[in-house]
Protein backbone atom coordinates (compact mmCIF):
# COMPACT_ATOMS: atom_id res chain seq x y z
CA UNK A 1 0.00 0.00 0.00
CA UNK A 2 3.11 2.98 0.77
CA UNK A 3 4.54 1.97 -2.62
CA UNK A 4 1.23 2.42 -4.31
CA UNK A 5 0.87 5.79 -2.42
CA UNK A 6 4.16 6.45 -3.48
CA UNK A 7 3.90 5.98 -7.27
CA UNK A 8 0.58 7.85 -7.40
CA UNK A 9 1.77 10.90 -5.23
CA UNK A 10 5.12 11.09 -7.37
CA UNK A 11 3.17 10.64 -10.40
CA UNK A 12 0.78 13.98 -9.87
CA UNK A 13 3.78 15.81 -8.16
CA UNK A 14 5.70 15.33 -11.38
CA UNK A 15 2.37 16.34 -13.37
CA UNK A 16 2.19 19.22 -11.39
CA UNK A 17 5.46 20.58 -11.41
CA UNK A 18 4.81 20.23 -15.17
CA UNK A 19 1.77 22.14 -15.68
CA UNK A 20 2.84 24.86 -12.97
CA UNK A 21 6.37 25.55 -12.10
CA UNK A 22 7.89 24.56 -15.52
CA UNK A 23 9.98 27.34 -15.89
CA UNK A 24 11.31 26.93 -12.48
CA UNK A 25 12.43 23.07 -13.62
CA UNK A 26 13.53 23.89 -16.53
CA UNK A 27 15.46 27.05 -15.51
CA UNK A 28 16.87 26.16 -12.04
CA UNK A 29 16.11 21.85 -12.26
CA UNK A 30 17.75 21.38 -15.30
CA UNK A 31 20.98 23.71 -14.56
CA UNK A 32 21.11 21.54 -11.04
CA UNK A 33 21.36 18.64 -13.44
CA UNK A 34 23.91 19.91 -15.63
CA UNK A 35 26.34 21.10 -13.19
CA UNK A 36 25.68 17.35 -11.29
CA UNK A 37 26.66 15.33 -14.86
CA UNK A 38 29.81 17.29 -14.57
CA UNK A 39 32.64 15.79 -16.90
CA UNK A 40 30.04 13.33 -18.06
CA UNK A 41 29.31 14.10 -21.78
CA UNK A 42 25.61 13.50 -21.54
CA UNK A 43 24.55 15.18 -25.09
CA UNK A 44 21.00 13.72 -25.11
CA UNK A 45 18.13 14.32 -22.50
CA UNK A 46 15.32 12.79 -24.15
CA UNK A 47 13.29 9.67 -23.38
CA UNK A 48 14.56 7.97 -26.69
CA UNK A 49 12.93 6.01 -29.98
CA UNK A 50 13.90 2.51 -31.29
CA UNK A 51 11.42 0.67 -34.05
CA UNK A 52 10.85 -2.83 -34.33
CA UNK A 53 13.01 -3.86 -36.26
CA UNK A 54 15.73 -1.72 -35.20
CA UNK A 55 16.32 1.76 -37.16
CA UNK A 56 19.54 1.48 -37.92
CA UNK A 57 20.41 4.86 -38.40
CA UNK A 58 24.09 5.01 -39.58
CA UNK A 59 26.18 6.85 -36.71
CA UNK A 60 29.81 8.11 -36.64
CA UNK A 61 31.49 5.74 -33.90
CA UNK A 62 31.65 9.18 -31.55
CA UNK A 63 27.72 9.58 -31.84
CA UNK A 64 26.84 5.75 -31.06
CA UNK A 65 26.77 5.55 -27.37
CA UNK A 66 23.91 8.32 -27.58
CA UNK A 67 22.43 6.17 -30.59
CA UNK A 68 19.07 5.59 -28.78
CA UNK A 69 18.32 10.03 -28.29
CA UNK A 70 19.65 10.14 -31.34
CA UNK A 71 17.15 8.58 -33.84
CA UNK A 72 14.41 10.61 -31.70
CA UNK A 73 16.02 13.43 -32.71
CA UNK A 74 16.29 12.34 -36.56
CA UNK A 75 12.80 11.00 -36.78
CA UNK A 76 11.38 14.71 -35.93
CA UNK A 77 14.09 16.46 -38.15
CA UNK A 78 14.15 14.44 -40.72
CA UNK A 79 10.63 14.66 -41.60
CA UNK A 80 11.51 17.66 -43.79
CA UNK A 81 14.76 18.42 -46.31
CA UNK A 82 16.96 20.84 -44.06
CA UNK A 83 19.49 21.34 -46.45
CA UNK A 84 20.23 24.63 -46.76
CA UNK A 85 17.73 26.14 -43.84
CA UNK A 86 17.29 28.09 -41.03
CA UNK A 87 16.59 26.20 -38.40
CA UNK A 88 15.59 27.02 -34.30
CA UNK A 89 15.95 24.43 -32.37
CA UNK A 90 13.59 25.43 -28.38
CA UNK A 91 14.56 23.99 -25.41
CA UNK A 92 18.13 22.15 -27.10
CA UNK A 93 19.15 20.73 -23.65
CA UNK A 94 22.77 19.96 -23.94
CA UNK A 95 23.01 20.21 -27.34
CA UNK A 96 23.55 16.75 -29.13
CA UNK A 97 20.46 17.32 -31.34
CA UNK A 98 22.09 20.71 -32.73
CA UNK A 99 25.48 19.40 -32.96
CA UNK A 100 23.92 16.19 -34.77
CA UNK A 101 21.51 17.91 -37.38
CA UNK A 102 23.79 20.09 -38.14
CA UNK A 103 26.47 17.43 -39.33
CA UNK A 104 24.33 15.23 -41.07
CA UNK A 105 21.87 17.02 -42.61
CA UNK A 106 23.34 19.99 -43.61
CA UNK A 107 21.03 23.40 -42.85
CA UNK A 108 22.50 27.10 -43.22
CA UNK A 109 22.16 27.74 -39.93
CA UNK A 110 20.91 26.40 -36.69
CA UNK A 111 20.04 28.09 -33.37
CA UNK A 112 19.76 26.38 -30.32
CA UNK A 113 17.82 28.11 -27.12
CA UNK A 114 17.23 27.05 -23.64
CA UNK A 115 16.01 28.54 -20.54
CA UNK A 116 18.79 26.67 -18.70
CA UNK A 117 21.93 28.91 -18.43
CA UNK A 118 24.52 26.15 -17.83
CA UNK A 119 22.94 23.90 -20.36
CA UNK A 120 23.84 27.14 -23.14
CA UNK A 121 27.20 27.08 -21.46
CA UNK A 122 27.88 23.35 -21.69
CA UNK A 123 26.71 23.84 -25.29
CA UNK A 124 28.70 26.56 -26.60
CA UNK A 125 31.92 24.65 -25.18
CA UNK A 126 30.97 21.18 -26.28
CA UNK A 127 29.45 21.71 -29.91
CA UNK A 128 31.70 24.52 -31.42
CA UNK A 129 30.73 24.21 -35.38
CA UNK A 130 30.44 26.32 -37.61
CA UNK A 131 26.94 27.66 -38.13
CA UNK A 132 25.89 26.18 -34.73
CA UNK A 133 24.75 29.01 -32.38
CA UNK A 134 23.36 28.66 -28.37
CA UNK A 135 21.52 31.48 -27.07
CA UNK A 136 19.78 31.50 -23.77
CA UNK A 137 16.23 32.48 -24.13
CA UNK A 138 12.29 32.05 -23.34
CA UNK A 139 10.09 29.70 -25.22
CA UNK A 140 7.58 31.82 -24.71
CA UNK A 141 9.05 34.94 -25.49
CA UNK A 142 11.48 33.51 -28.53
CA UNK A 143 14.26 36.56 -29.19
CA UNK A 144 13.71 36.61 -32.89
CA UNK A 145 12.31 39.07 -35.24
CA UNK A 146 9.34 37.58 -37.25
CA UNK A 147 9.56 35.15 -40.06
CA UNK A 148 13.41 34.23 -38.94
CA UNK A 149 13.46 30.36 -39.36
CA UNK A 150 12.19 27.85 -42.36
CA UNK A 151 12.08 25.27 -39.25
CA UNK A 152 11.32 24.91 -35.68
CA UNK A 153 12.09 22.11 -33.97
CA UNK A 154 10.88 20.97 -30.30
CA UNK A 155 11.40 17.55 -28.58
CA UNK A 156 9.72 16.36 -25.06
CA UNK A 157 10.27 19.91 -23.78
CA UNK A 158 6.51 21.74 -24.44
CA UNK A 159 4.75 20.03 -21.56
CA UNK A 160 6.47 21.90 -19.34
CA UNK A 161 5.20 25.55 -20.90
CA UNK A 162 3.54 27.33 -18.63
CA UNK A 163 1.54 28.99 -21.80
CA UNK A 164 1.49 26.54 -24.46
CA UNK A 165 -0.48 28.50 -26.48
CA UNK A 166 1.47 31.51 -26.05
CA UNK A 167 4.88 29.00 -27.52
CA UNK A 168 2.68 28.00 -30.32
CA UNK A 169 2.00 31.65 -31.49
CA UNK A 170 5.87 32.15 -30.74
CA UNK A 171 6.38 29.45 -33.16
CA UNK A 172 4.35 31.03 -35.57
CA UNK A 173 5.70 34.13 -35.54
CA UNK A 174 8.85 33.48 -36.08
CA UNK A 175 8.64 30.95 -38.78
CA UNK A 176 8.78 32.28 -42.46
CA UNK A 177 5.30 31.35 -44.44
CA UNK A 178 5.33 27.90 -45.51
CA UNK A 179 8.11 26.82 -42.37
CA UNK A 180 7.69 23.79 -40.60
CA UNK A 181 7.18 23.04 -36.76
CA UNK A 182 9.15 19.47 -36.26
CA UNK A 183 7.56 18.08 -33.02
CA UNK A 184 7.63 15.33 -30.81
CA UNK A 185 6.07 15.52 -27.47
CA UNK A 186 3.37 13.85 -24.93
CA UNK A 187 0.67 14.50 -22.61
CA UNK A 188 -1.66 12.36 -20.08
CA UNK A 189 -4.68 10.57 -21.64
CA UNK A 190 -7.24 12.91 -20.31
CA UNK A 191 -5.09 16.36 -21.73
CA UNK A 192 -5.15 14.95 -25.52
CA UNK A 193 -8.01 16.82 -26.82
CA UNK A 194 -6.95 19.99 -25.24
CA UNK A 195 -3.54 19.90 -27.27
CA UNK A 196 -5.35 18.64 -30.14
CA UNK A 197 -7.26 21.94 -30.05
CA UNK A 198 -4.63 24.13 -29.43
CA UNK A 199 -2.78 22.76 -32.37
CA UNK A 200 -5.94 23.25 -34.20
CA UNK A 201 -6.08 26.89 -33.25
CA UNK A 202 -2.63 27.71 -33.83
CA UNK A 203 -2.71 28.28 -37.26
CA UNK A 204 -0.79 25.62 -38.41
CA UNK A 205 -1.75 22.67 -40.63
CA UNK A 206 -0.69 19.50 -39.50
CA UNK A 207 0.97 17.91 -42.22
CA UNK A 208 1.33 14.54 -40.59
CA UNK A 209 0.80 13.09 -36.89
CA UNK A 210 1.74 9.48 -35.29
CA UNK A 211 1.65 8.23 -32.06
CA UNK A 212 5.15 6.76 -31.16
CA UNK A 213 4.24 5.52 -27.87
CA UNK A 214 6.05 2.11 -28.99
CA UNK A 215 9.31 3.23 -30.10
CA UNK A 216 9.55 5.64 -27.35
CA UNK A 217 9.08 2.75 -25.08
CA UNK A 218 12.05 0.69 -26.85
CA UNK A 219 13.62 3.72 -26.22
CA UNK A 220 13.39 3.84 -22.36
CA UNK A 221 14.22 0.13 -21.91
CA UNK A 222 17.54 0.34 -23.85
CA UNK A 223 18.42 3.59 -21.91
CA UNK A 224 16.86 2.85 -18.56
CA UNK A 225 20.39 1.07 -17.69
CA UNK A 226 22.51 3.79 -18.44
CA UNK A 227 20.04 6.01 -16.75
CA UNK A 228 20.29 4.30 -13.70
CA UNK A 229 24.36 4.07 -13.67
CA UNK A 230 24.23 8.07 -13.86
CA UNK A 231 21.99 8.56 -11.07
CA UNK A 232 23.96 5.98 -9.18
CA UNK A 233 27.19 7.91 -9.86
CA UNK A 234 25.87 11.44 -9.57
CA UNK A 235 22.62 11.84 -7.10
CA UNK A 236 23.21 11.62 -3.70
CA UNK A 237 21.84 8.59 -1.91
CA UNK A 238 18.99 9.46 -0.71
CA UNK A 239 17.63 10.85 -3.96
CA UNK A 240 18.28 8.10 -5.69
CA UNK A 241 15.24 6.41 -5.73
CA UNK A 242 13.57 10.07 -6.82
CA UNK A 243 15.87 10.30 -9.71
CA UNK A 244 15.07 6.75 -11.06
CA UNK A 245 11.73 7.72 -11.38
CA UNK A 246 12.10 11.15 -12.32
CA UNK A 247 14.29 9.98 -15.20
CA UNK A 248 11.72 7.07 -16.12
CA UNK A 249 13.99 4.33 -15.87
CA UNK A 250 12.22 0.81 -16.48
CA UNK A 251 9.70 0.02 -13.50
CA UNK A 252 8.87 3.68 -12.67
CA UNK A 253 5.57 5.30 -12.19
CA UNK A 254 5.85 7.16 -15.72
CA UNK A 255 7.44 4.34 -17.75
CA UNK A 256 4.53 2.32 -16.46
CA UNK A 257 2.21 5.05 -17.88
CA UNK A 258 3.69 4.77 -21.08
CA UNK A 259 3.41 1.24 -21.18
CA UNK A 260 -0.11 1.33 -20.16
CA UNK A 261 -1.15 4.15 -22.77
CA UNK A 262 -1.97 7.00 -20.00
CA UNK A 263 0.67 8.89 -21.49
CA UNK A 264 0.26 9.66 -25.13
CA UNK A 265 3.31 10.59 -27.14
CA UNK A 266 2.94 11.91 -30.73
CA UNK A 267 5.59 12.98 -33.94
CA UNK A 268 4.21 16.09 -35.62
CA UNK A 269 4.95 17.77 -38.77
CA UNK A 270 3.15 21.29 -38.35
CA UNK A 271 3.22 24.08 -41.77
CA UNK A 272 2.52 27.49 -41.59
CA UNK A 273 0.52 28.28 -44.62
Amino acid sequence: MIEGIYRETLTKAVAFSHRHFGKIVAKYGYSIMTRRLGDDDVFFLNWGYEEDPPMNLPLDPADEPERIGIQLYHRVAAQEDLAGKRVLEVSCGHGGAASYVMRTMNPASYTGLDLNPSGIAFCRRKHPLPGLAFLEGDAENLPFPDASFDAVINVEAAHLYPNYTTFLAQVVRVLKPGGHFLYADLRGRDDVAKWESDLAQSGLEVVSCEDINKQVLRGLEKNSKRYQDLINRHAPPPLRRLGRDVGVTEGSPLYEEVERGDIVYRLYNLKKP
